[in-house]
């Protein structure tokens, strides 16, 4: 079977006009390989083994009359690009902008996080239906000391990391040294304060639709969790006394009559519903998102940390350019000058006074030709982006096992 495969006659390439390019993993992490795609015919044409500039460029100067290269913001396609088709007009791919901008969006807000924890929430961020939960149920002791535990962890590495950094070590040889991404490394090195785990919205629980009627008992003065845990099974709760009493023990006006003397001292006050800031990565999706379509929860958050200018300013900035990027294929909404948009936003970015925000404006005005195009004309690197999930489909059809020359007859023959 191996060698019919490899004995088949591969189906001609032909005159190409537009070409999309766009890497795949053939080791993730590891080593990566090029897919190019057809554009005109929806077809991939070629797999190269790595994602070099000179290979790609190599491969575009043995077919010459490409006349549109879409491709995402790499700078190895951008130089490949240049070197081996200089005429050809290159675009940068609108998915990959709006990525860009959330990533820069996620690393200032991760730097910050820890100063807008401390805003206060809005009035109407508070609010809350009765029974509507706004947190996790609370943990036992057991896991809450395994969460302390990793959180002195955490803060020891970030502190390590801190003091070599400002010690003048790179980011690369503190990864090396510590054994931390490089992701991480720079997450701690560039925090005003320590990042603390953001707190995720509570998922559903069966105990759900049964917490007014807790809420209300306990108003009365009921706090026995079994009474309690009686009364819905009546209801017709199916979960278990546990889900109760963890319920009850966090909204305990006084201890109950059996609690352990050594729990006495630990025994917390009642907790208030008080909402929990979303993480940087959830902010800056809500930032990013059309504001049309947010979520409440999405809004009143993006308004309490709007109380701090700096993040105001940011935000205002993101959206516009979401929104630039968004309706410059949208007849009814585009623009009348999506380049000067563009312009415009760049000034805004460049005096705005983040340096988040300006290294991204930089490298925008670095590949600005491609930029350009991609918000004035219609070509987009979608075609290579789904020919790329195809691709894997195929990678995981053999088990991961096929060798680079199988691959790609399969990738090839199978279009």
């Amino acid at each position: 079977m191996l060698r019919l495969v490899h004995g088949m006659t591969l189906p001609p390439i032909g005159p190409l006009r537009a070409v999309g390019i766009d890497d795949w993993a053939i080791r993730k992490g590891q080593t990566y390989g090029t897919l190019l795609v057809d554009l005109d015919r929806r077809r991939p044409i070629d797999l190269l083994p790595d994602r070099s500039s000179t290979t790609v460029a190599a491969w575009l100067r043995r077919h010459p009359g490409i006349a549109v290269i879409t491709r995402d913001r790499s700078s190895e396609y951008a130089r490949a690009a240049t070197m081996g088709a200089p005429a050809a007009l290159q675009v940068a791919n609108r998915w990959h902008l709006l990525l860009n901008l959330r990533q820069a969006v996620e690393r200032w807000l991760g730097r910050v996080h820890g100063r807008l924890r401390h805003l206060p929430s809005l009035a109407a961020e508070e609010a809350r239906r009765p029974g509507q939960r706004l947190r996790a149920y609370r943990r036992s002791q057991a896991e809450i000391a395994v969460g302390l535990d990793s959180r002195a962890r955490r803060l020891a590495a970030y502190e390590d990391v801190r003091r070599r950094f400002q010690g003048g070590e790179t980011l690369l040889a503190i990864a090396r040294q510590t054994g931390l991404a490089r992701g991480t490394v720079r997450k701690y090195a560039q925090a005003e304060s320590f990042p603390e785990r953001a707190t995720r919205r509570p998922s559903p629980s069966r105990l759900d639709p049964y917490l007014a009627h807790l809420e209300q008992r306990m108003t009365e003065g009921c706090e026995n969790a079994m009474e309690l845990w009686r009364e819905l099974r009546e209801r017709g709760f199916a979960g278990t006394h546990r889900q109760v009493h963890r319920f009850v023990a966090e909204r305990r006006t006084r201890p109950a009559r059996r609690t352990a003397r050594k729990w006495l001292a630990r025994t917390s006050p009642p907790v208030t519903d008080a909402i929990p800031l979303p993480s940087p990565k959830q902010l800056a999706w809500f930032l990013t998102q059309p504001v049309e379509g947010r979520l409440p929860h999405a809004t009143a958050a993006i308004g309490r940390i709007e109380q701090d200018p700096e993040a105001a300013r940011f935000g205002d900035l993101a959206q516009r350019f979401a929104v630039l990027v968004r309706t410059c294929c949208d007849d009814d909404s585009r623009p009348s000058d999506p380049a000067g948009e563009l312009d415009l936003w760049l000034d805004a970015a460049r005096l705005s006074g983040i340096p988040a925000l300006e290294t991204f404006a930089v490298g925008l005005e670095r590949d600005g030709a491609a930029v350009r195009t991609a918000l004035t004309t219609s070509w987009s690197n979608g075609q290579a982006e789904g020919q790329i999930s195809r691709l894997k489909m195929l990678k995981r059809t053999m088990y991961g096992r096929a060798g680079f020359p199988l691959l790609r007859r399969r990738v090839l023959l199978a279009a």
